[in-house]
């Protein structure tokens, strides 16, 4: 699988396990030290080719990828589960530690951001739907997060993510329906 944007990863080993997975050129921000300098190679990738940011499934994968989507509008977006990227005996998450296969479906799934406005999903939305204030709200909400494809989430992130991947009411209630199949069969 070749790819034409620039995957942002946070590191070196991120870099080889993507090169293994696919045929891409990345950018690392170095762990969370990202600087001006890297925004700005990020910047210009973005305007030649596009940007995919693909950072690790935890606290600092997540403020890199804030801080890049803030600076530079546009980017796109892969996610992979915590359980993916999580090492062998427990020592550590990041895509250094994904099967290859895991790290072509999430770049497969890649998600194109949207103006946030345009979104159709309110707060309201969320709790009718058990996401938010009910006592399995977090286990909900990280089950969507990984058959969405748009990484595990709190109530608020996931109001923004999904509005800002323009995922429909009907598509996130199709999500609902089939982790509840899946989870009657499970029983």
């Amino acid at each position: 699988m070749k790819i034409k944007e620039v995957i942002v990863v946070e590191g070196r080993d991120d870099t080889a396990k993507i090169k293994r997975a696919v045929d891409a050129d990345t950018i690392e921000t170095n762990g969370s030290a990202i600087d001006e300098e890297v925004l700005t190679r990020i910047k210009h990738a973005q305007e030649k080719r596009g940007i995919i940011i693909f950072t690790d499934p935890d606290y600092p994968g997540e403020r890199i990828r804030h801080i890049i989507a803030q600076k530079i509008p546009d980017c796109k977006h892969a996610f992979l589960p915590k359980h993916q990227a999580r090492a062998r005996q427990d020592k550590g998450i990041g895509i250094e530690h994904a099967s290859i296969t895991d790290i072509q479906t999430a770049l497969s799934a890649v998600y194109e951001l949207m103006d946030e406005k345009e979104g159709e999903i309110s707060k309201q939305d969320l709790i009718d739907l058990g996401l938010i204030g009910g006592p399995h709200s977090a286990d909900l909400r990280e089950k969507i997060g990984m058959d969405l494809n748009i990484g595990k989430t709190n109530g608020k992130q996931l109001l923004r993510r999904l509005n800002m991947f323009h995922i429909t009411r009907r598509q996130l209630a199709e999500s609902i329906d089939r982790i509840n199949q899946e989870e009657s069969y499970e029983q």
